[in-house]
């Protein structure tokens, strides 16, 4: 089977699935959706306050970002679930081609959530509390909050590909997403590794200000949460061959 036909193959599994199309719909809602009622509850800050503006364009990240992590692990997953990774890889018998497809589709949906989610919580806060689109650093923070989110399905994609268990992963990997590297970053001492993990990296990389403590750059954040995505992607890929090896 050719790579176009193996993603060909994945597109039809995602959207014949409610539970892996459900995903998407519902980290933008989300995103979107929270960002626009704490934009509108709070209003805009007082003049010369100093606020980053992407604090509150980006609320709602803090929330959507779990149905992003969702969707890496579904898309992977729900297979080792159901056991259907041994049929996926009768008609695929190329593990890294079919393993290249399910990354092409989760990048690509991710990218799709990405843009939908940050230019929508972008045009929320413009329109309910106003937002100044000629602040430095604001154009990066957009690129940044598009990029965040296809790196973290391929990250939630490899590491679930490694641990070859939906439940585990799904287990381990939405808590950590959601609370578990907030409360890292908030222990004295831990904070100063617990900044150089991709989540809490990937949203500094949004800010539009410098934060003390922080020892990167805004650039450097991305560039981080790049790299963790590197080794989550060619660690599922390891993974997947010695599933082969192994002989499912």
């Amino acid at each position: 089977m050719s790579l176009g036909n193996a993603l060909r193959a994945e597109r039809i599994k995602f959207t014949t699935l409610p539970s892996q199309w459900a995903a998407p719909l519902t980290a933008v809602a989300l995103t979107v959706g929270v960002t626009a009622a704490v934009s509108a509850a709070e209003g805009a800050p007082a003049p010369g306050s100093g606020n980053d503006p992407a604090n509150m364009v980006y609320y709602g990240l803090l929330f959507g970002h779990v149905a992003v992590a969702c969707l890496g692990i579904l898309l992977v997953g729900q297979e080792f679930n159901t056991r259907m990774i041994g049929t996926s890889l009768t008609a695929v018998p190329r593990r890294g081609r079919l393993y290249g497809a399910k990354l092409a589709l989760g990048a690509g949906l991710g990218l799709l959530v990405g843009l939908a989610s940050t230019a929508g919580c972008f045009l929320t806060v413009d329109a309910t509390v106003g937002l100044d689109f000629s602040t430095p650093g604001l154009a990066r923070s957009f690129l940044a909050g598009v990029l965040y989110h296809p790196m973290m399905v391929l990250i939630c994609l490899g590491l679930t590909a490694m641990l070859g268990n939906f439940s585990v992963a799904l287990g381990l990997l939405t808590p950590m997403v959601f609370l578990g590297t907030t409360w890292l970053a908030a222990i004295p001492g831990v904070r100063e590794v617990g900044q150089f993990l991709p989540d809490r990296a990937g949203l500094y990389a949004m800010r539009t200000q410098t934060e003390a403590g922080i020892h990167y750059g805004h650039w450097t954040g991305l560039l981080i949460m790049a790299l963790w995505t590197a080794a989550a992607v060619f660690g599922g890929l390891r993974a997947m061959r010695r599933y082969q090896a192994s002989g499912g």
